[in-house]
């Protein structure tokens, strides 16, 4: 049993239903996205080089369009909100780390995670195109060009804590193997058993708290 756990619960494609990045490069983006999403998934180009370079192919000028889009197309997977009332019930720290900007995330966890558990990064639409500017970027153990770079915040943040990651993608790897639990679905489902990580399969949050239960309980 876990007598100290830590939660890392990634945001896209793992509290929301769909990734988000990928629903606004799919609506506004033009063609070039594809090659630099494809480089990321293959981890041929780093996250940071790779979602910067997508961001860049928009104009600032659609700020409040994109926005708009996604706040009206992102969908909250089923049980979060209960699994955040059981974290805090339960006494376990909650960290949201992700990928994503805070022009979207944060609106999006306003009244269920206090923004000082948000870690993200932040779009800058003060130029022609949009700029994606990296506040937790990788410390001297990680090379990984990750942007936000999800081990060296978990290193920082849970020192001699009990780790659980919980994720979808190949953008949650590098926390995944410093974790002592993962809870996963799609690509980083597969590729936690491909490492023999220790990892139980997800679909909605009431999986995610059984999980937990099962392992601070």
């Amino acid at each position: 049993m876990m007598k100290n756990p830590v939660l890392i619960c990634d945001f896209d494609g793992t509290i929301t239903e769909n990734d988000n990045i990928i629903a606004i490069m799919k609506k506004f983006a033009p063609p070039e996205w594809v090659p630099l999403k494809d480089g990321v998934l293959s981890q041929e180009i780093s996250i940071k080089e790779g979602v910067g370079s997508m961001f860049a192919l928009l104009p600032s000028s659609q700020k409040q369009e994109i926005t708009d889009f996604i706040l009206r197309d992102a969908k909250i997977r089923e049980g979060f909100a209960d699994f955040v009332a059981y974290t805090k019930e339960a006494g376990i720290p909650l960290y949201i780390v992700s990928g994503g900007m805070d022009f979207f995330v944060k609106p999006i966890l306003k009244d269920l995670i206090p923004e000082e558990h948000i870690y993200c990064n932040i779009a800058d639409f003060t130029g022609s195109q949009i700029h994606i500017d990296w506040p937790h970027e990788c410390d001297d153990q990680c090379t990984n060009e990750c942007g936000c770079c999800k081990p060296s915040i978990v290193r920082r943040i849970a020192p001699g804590h009990e780790i659980i990651v919980i994720g979808d993608s190949v953008t949650d790897l590098e926390a995944a193997r410093l974790a002592d639990l993962v809870i996963a679905r799609d690509l980083l489902l597969g590729k936690s058993e491909e490492l023999g990580l220790n990892y139980k399969p997800f679909q909605t949050f009431y999986d995610v708290i059984g999980h937990v239960k099962e392992v601070v309980e």
